[in-house]
């Protein structure tokens, strides 16, 4: 019997090569300039507002900076402007009370950055932990506090800081515990407070953000090597999100230098407190009710450059750390 036929095997025919295949054709010098110009578009908006409420403010301040008020006629003959130079600067330099205001935010950034940073970052270290039940609520709970405005924050514990008013003081009472939220001791403490309930979830939210970054394979090789849980986090988790970190130090140091809010009502009830007492306190003294507006733009031009200088050296620490 003879044996069937079979249809000899063929190749396909080879496929036209598709305009997908291989790499991209470059584009052309229309479609750049396209994206040119909608990059230019989607950013003028920034640079626009970034001028009209950073730039131009900076020249108007140096501008004043170099002029004073002078009265003349013995007081009854008006004010007039007279260009003053740098002795504005000089005031400012030479002012007990301005330099008293740094000694102050020093003393309140040393109680105030361990408590917050360290208190933001061993929560998220618990939240991130492998026991941690119902994340999402403690996350949100934690953040509650920041969506507060700070004005408001303020104004909360300013009520629950004043005796015969709040709960906190009539539990301190019953104990035996004689504590005085405004007194010219405890007053800081005070400010110290509004300041970390007030952003210690928030830079929770930072640290819990970088620490779902770190690789899930590096944390199992930990484990494997008999590492527990504290010498992870410690020596595994922090170390991996030092960037985060060093990030949240230097927008703090920066915000410390510019409190205003928390010692502004504090100062309400704890006379001791000055109203000069921050920095930008001092400079709203100086302006709204000294009227030195003169002395008041040197000294906030003053501000600014120590916060830049501030902010160098965070920078160049946080990287020698990020370095080690």
């Amino acid at each position: 019997m003879a044996a069937p036929l079979t249809r000899p095997a063929t190749t396909p025919p080879p496929r036209a090569a598709s305009p997908s295949d291989g790499p991209a054709a470059p584009k052309s010098p229309g479609a750049r300039r396209g994206q040119r110009r909608a990059v230019t578009l989607f950013m003028v908006p920034f640079f626009a507002l970034f001028t009209a409420v950073t730039v131009l403010p900076m020249f108007y301040a140096a501008w004043m900076s170099l002029f004073r008020e002078e009265s003349s006629g013995l007081g009854f003959g008006g004010t007039e402007r007279a260009f003053a130079g740098f002795g504005n600067f000089t005031e400012a330099l030479t002012n007990e009370a301005f330099l008293r205001s740094f000694g102050h935010i020093a003393f309140y950034c040393a109680l105030y950055i361990p408590a917050m940073v360290g208190g933001a970052l061993v929560l998220a270290l618990l939240v991130d932990s492998a026991m941690a039940r119902a994340r999402r609520f403690f996350q949100i709970a934690y953040f509650l506090p920041h969506a507060v405005p700070g004005l408001i924050a303020s104004l909360i514990w300013l009520y629950l800081y004043t005796p015969g008013l709040s709960p906190i003081t009539d539990v301190l009472d019953a104990l035996g515990a004689n504590w005085n939220f405004f007194g010219q001791d405890e007053a800081i403490y005070s400010v110290v407070n509004i300041s970390a309930w007030q952003w210690t979830g928030y830079n929770m939210i930072i640290f819990y953000a970088g620490l779902q970054a770190v690789p899930r394979e590096v944390l199992e090789a930990a484990t494997v090597d008999g590492s527990g849980a504290l010498r992870t986090a410690l020596q595994v988790k922090v170390p991996m999100i030092r960037p985060t970190v060093v990030l949240t130090l230097l927008f703090t140091c920066v915000g410390a230098i510019q409190l205003f809010d928390a010692p502004k009502l504090v100062q309400l009830r704890a006379n001791t407190m000055g109203e000069d007492w921050s920095p930008t306190m001092f400079i709203y003294t100086a302006a709204f009710k000294g009227h030195d507006y003169g002395l008041a733009a040197a000294s906030s031009l003053l501000l600014a450059l120590v916060a830049g200088l501030l902010s160098f050296v965070v920078t160049k620490l946080g990287n020698r750390w990020k370095a080690s």
